[in-house]
């Protein structure tokens, strides 16, 4: 389904998502009685008020998200003052608040333990701005990493996403009024997508973080294999024949990452690889696993800019060989 232009979203969606949520709490206590007659006839730890609960709470976090970015709209001059260099950190300082509150209460709901393992960025590269390419599969991936970026390493995250998530109006309005980039991902659009991405690694200060996915989705097994077919019919065998020997991930796109180096070549690199939430796949997935009381564990590697290959070739192999290992680091830890 098409994205509704951003005008419809903004007058639309954000006020139905704060009607919904006074609504929704204002009538929990007839929902829970209905969750809870619910919950002996499903299997599972109390499924029923445990989702209620989640998706009661996302509602809300949602809307309060909204009011608070329109306070800070009418405050920096009905939007005039948004991109000032104090009004961006306050956005920044806003997403941190929403993000913490968001996985204090995953921890307390879903019993979510999140551990880093690795590279710390801030002991890494201090003072030098980051290109972080992440690895994407299981609900949440993203959410966690940019939590952790701005939460516990203190940087201001530029992220490449899809745009299908600005269906999420707190997400839309968040992220748009920062420096990031929404991307359809087709392949008629490869080249404008390319010229984007190297556009936001541009100007990248000591605290930024630049984040993309060089998968371009979520892991499954069917976009595994499609990944491998599509760079046969690109005639790209080699590729395809590396990308066969891994079972965890999909094959990077290498596009994106080679404008960012290019666009950034002060910055070091930091490829990130996590598990706990990557047999999750599906809705039913997610309901069966609740409670989830999961591990997460994200590690990170840290290669300084000068130890970053110059040549195109070279830079793809080196990111397929980057992956190879990432995959490998996945089957040894799920």
């Amino acid at each position: 389904m098409p994205l509704p232009p951003r005008w419809l979203r903004r007058l639309l969606f954000a006020p139905a998502v704060v009607l919904l949520a006074f609504l929704v709490v204002t009538t929990l206590p007839v929902w829970a009685l209905l969750a809870a007659a619910a919950s002996p006839l499903v299997p599972g730890r109390l499924r029923p008020l445990r989702l209620l609960w989640i998706g009661c709470f996302y509602l809300v976090w949602d809307a309060a998200a909204l009011l608070a970015l329109f306070v800070l709209w009418v405050v920096s001059g009905f939007g005039w003052r948004t991109r000032s260099p104090a009004f961006q950190r306050a956005h920044y300082v806003l997403a941190g608040w929403f993000l913490r509150a968001l996985f204090w209460q995953a921890r307390w709901t879903l019993r979510l333990r999140i551990d880093v393992v690795g590279t710390d960025p801030d002991t890494a590269l201090p003072g030098r701005p980051e290109l972080v390419l992440c690895r994407h599969a299981g609900p949440g991936d993203s959410f966690i990493l940019i939590h952790g970026l701005v939460n516990w390493f203190h940087r201001e995250p530029r992220i490449v996403l899809k745009d299908s998530l600005q269906w999420d109006p707190a997400i839309d309005v968040l992220l748009n009024r920062l420096p990031n980039r929404f991307i359809a991902p087709t392949p008629e659009r490869g080249e404008e997508t390319v010229r984007q991405v190297g556009h936001l690694a541009t100007g990248l200060d000591d605290n930024d973080a630049f984040v993309i996915f060089p998968e371009g989705g979520n892991f499954t097994p069917r976009r595994r294999l499609r990944a491998i077919a599509r760079l046969r019919s690109l005639g790209l065998e080699r590729m395809a024949l590396r990308a066969e020997r891994m079972r965890h991930v999909l094959a990077p796109q290498p596009g994106g990452m080679l404008a960012a180096l290019d666009a950034a070549p002060d910055a070091g690199v930091i490829f990130v690889a996590h598990t706990g939430l990557d047999r999750m796949l599906t809705v039913a997935d997610v309901w069966r696993e609740l409670p989830m009381d999961k591990r997460i564990v994200m590690r990170f590697w840290s290669v300084p800019p000068e130890d970053v290959p110059t040549g195109r070739q070279q830079r793809i192999d080196w990111l397929f060989d980057w992956w190879a290992q990432i995959d490998s680091w996945i089957a040894g830890n799920r």
